[in-house]
């Protein structure tokens, strides 16, 4: 053949190669990839980037999305020792292990080993198609190529992560990680990565929770691979190989639901969160609100909330103990949004109004007796009258009486400005504000409480409580008392006795009682944080025997012992502070009296002329105390220590009977509310 002609049939080869390899390309080019961007679930993380929660896509499975930087890097070196070891060289398809396969096919007359590469695998996982037709093989291979054509190496191996199959309705190796190891695949032991690498190939008949010895007998090979191919060592693989697996999956993370639905229903095409909540504390307390409330009645519910007052974050949200539970408990409502009676737990804002008003100073003297507004006649909790009082003690006290005088002179609509000032939306079960919202008259939530408290603590400035993170430096709100007066009232609340605290420090902190016991509340701070616990039924039915200083002071007390072992100490008095004694403070602050000077001394008001106060009497054994009297209307009530002993009296010289030893208030009251006050020493 002439030269001429060999040039000639080169050139009809080259020619009909490039046109196959044009076409080839086109075919390449051409193809119509599945979509790239499924689904994933929406992930909750906290401060510190771990997990706090994970939804389900829509069809139930656990599909976490998956970088490559979010795994372990020796999973990657076993994962593509085992399944692709050239994956980095080749372009989709590894004819290398194409021909491997193809000649032991031919030669045992079936397949023995796979040509998939991870390329290929993914394109499956993509189409979801399957793996045992010949034209299902085609299109993997063309997939992969035109895979490799349009993303990089990591990008692929992102999509492989994030859809292999782990068994039962787990996708991908984070989630495979989560319900095997409890933990992100960021840190794993050779035998917990191998097990990861083992599971997609046969997802269903190697589930650890199915059959465990398949599953460890998958790890075993990946392992001894890993091990040929130089991944791992021998001491490691032997360890490796001598670790048993886990049999059972593990619960996802699903920390503070009732917070995260509301989260997530807020931002619903968002897949990640994320949130200024502390995930050990909120565990800690969740966990706590289940020990707690089994020992309560199964209708009884528990709510929780922690901050940080000073930049308003929220470190931990409690909605419920019970999150799943539809009767019963209704652990599906969220409770510290609940809007309830605040009982007593109001009263501190009225005192710091009344400190920034003038009205009184901690150490004024205010009368605990009987009064009445109309047909209004507000009793103290216990019944009983203890006379003359200073204010703080009245606080510490929690008397009714004190603080109502105090709001008659504030007024009602002025109160509920300051708590709208405060950032708290109060609200009234009908009509206008009255004397009663001091006592709990007024529906709040948790959630505004432990706002209300949080703005105390900073000395009077309103602060938004968040689920964002916010840098506490510049956060600013507007002011609803003096810096002043909020001190004042943290400083006589620090002066408590908290129930079995251990934590060193001082804690401020107001307990509160609803009307018919449906609400037992604690709220309290100290110079970092802000903690709030309710307890009650969710339908507001009574709780008999509920007392906020019984049931929830304990558990605020249990929460600071959770959030640190050391209290932080509370602020300073500010420069303008007053602190003075009784008798050192301006004669108009050291006694109270209102506008109706319910106290003034009127010319006929009643006298004890006997006993004085101040005396010291001697009484035989059963020797009766008689007590005397000057003016003053008929009839009488005389009462010691607050209770009442003698009512109805018309004579001036009563006789009170034996009373026992030691120190004995004596007060009288005449018919008009009026009343005289002695201090004796029976011995």
């Amino acid at each position: 053949m002439k030269p001429v002609t060999y040039i000639a049939g080169a050139l009809v080869v080259a020619t009909a190669m490039a046109l196959a390899w044009a076409r080839f390309d086109h075919w390449i080019d051409t193809t119509d990839l599945p979509p790239l961007v499924a689904e994933t679930s929406v992930e909750m993380r906290d401060r510190s980037d771990g997990l706090l929660r994970v939804y389900t896509v829509e069809d139930g499975r656990w599909r976490l999305a998956t970088g490559v930087a979010q795994v372990d890097p020796l999973y990657l070196g076993m994962l593509i020792a085992f399944e692709d070891k050239r994956f980095f060289s080749h372009s989709g398809v590894d004819p290398w292990a194409m021909g491997r396969a193809l000649g032991q096919a031919l030669w045992h007359g079936r397949i023995v080993s796979g040509a998939s590469t991870l390329t290929m695998q993914t394109a499956r996982l993509l189409e979801d198609s399957g793996t045992g037709s010949w034209a299902g093989k085609l299109r993997q291979i063309r997939l992969a190529l035109t895979l490799e054509r349009k993303l990089s190496k990591y990008e692929i191996l992102g999509l492989y992560l994030t859809h292999a199959p782990f068994g039962g309705n787990l996708e991908g190796v984070r989630a495979a990680s989560l319900a095997w190891f409890g933990k992100e695949p960021r840190r794993l032991i050779p035998g917990e990565a191998a097990l990861l690498v083992a599971l997609p190939q046969s997802p269903e008949t190697r589930r650890p929770d199915r059959d465990w010895r398949a599953a460890r007998a998958g790890r075993d090979r990946v392992l001894a691979r890993a091990r040929d191919a130089g991944v791992i060592g021998r001491e490691a693989f032997e360890t490796a190989h001598a670790a048993t697996v886990p049999r059972q999956r593990r619960p996802f993370p699903a920390l503070a639901p009732h917070l995260t639905d509301r989260v997530r229903a807020g931002s619903p095409l968002s897949i990640r969160h994320d949130l200024c909540l502390d995930g050990p504390l909120q565990r800690a307390l969740e966990e706590l609100a289940v020990a707690r409330v089994s020992k309560l009645p199964r209708q009884v519910s528990i709510a929780m909330m922690v901050a940080d007052h000073r930049s308003g974050e929220i470190l931990a949200s409690v909605g419920s103990a019970s999150y799943g539970e539809t009767s019963s408990r209704q652990g599906f409502v969220d409770m510290t949004r609940a809007v309830r009676s605040p009982g007593s737990t109001l009263k501190p804002l009225v005192y710091a109004m009344g400190f920034d008003l003038g009205l009184v100073h901690p150490e004024t003297v205010i009368e605990d007796r009987p009064v009445a507004f109309g047909s209004y006649a507000p009793q103290n909790f216990d019944g009983r009258f203890r006379g003359e009082i200073r204010v703080s003690e009245a606080l510490r006290l929690s008397l009714n009486i004190p603080v109502i005088l105090l709001m008659n002179e504030i007024g009602p609509a002025r109160f509920m400005g300051g708590l709208k000032r405060a950032g708290v939306d109060a609200v009234l079960a009908q009509g206008k504000p009255g004397l009663a919202v001091a006592l709990g008259g007024v529906g709040v939530s948790l959630h505004d409480l432990v706002q209300l408290f949080a703005g105390l603590a900073r000395g009077g400035e309103a602060v938004d409580l968040t689920w964002k993170p916010r840098d506490s430096a510049g956060v600013e709100g507007q002011a609803f008392v003096s810096p002043s007066a909020a001190w004042h009232v943290g400083h006589i609340l620090s002066q408590l006795t908290l129930p079995g605290a251990k934590a060193k420090g001082r804690l401020a902190f107001k307990t509160g009682t609803s009307y018919g016991h449906r609400d037992a509340w604690a709220v309290g701070y100290d110079g970092r944080h802000v903690a709030g616990v309710w307890i009650g039924r969710p339908d507001g039915t009574p709780v008999p025997g509920a007392f906020g200083g019984d049931l929830a002071a304990p558990l605020l007390v249990e929460i600071f012992q959770r959030l640190k072992p050391e209290l932080d100490p509370l602020s300073p008095p500010p420069p303008e502070t007053l602190m003075l004694g009784n008798s050192d403070l301006p004669v108009p602050l050291r006694r109270f009296r209102g506008r109706q000077a319910v106290f003034s001394a009127e010319s006929d008001a009643p006298v004890l002329a006997f006993p004085p106060d101040g005396v010291r009497l001697r009484l035989e054994e059963g020797m009766p105390l008689v007590v005397k009297l000057r003016e003053g209307v008929p009839p009488f009530a005389v009462l010691a220590d607050g209770a009442p002993l003698v009512t109805g009296a018309h004579r001036r010289d009563i006789a009170l009977g034996p009373v026992g030893k030691g120190f004995v208030s004596l007060s009288v009251i005449d018919a008009r509310g009026r009343s005289a006050r002695a201090m004796v020493e029976v011995d």
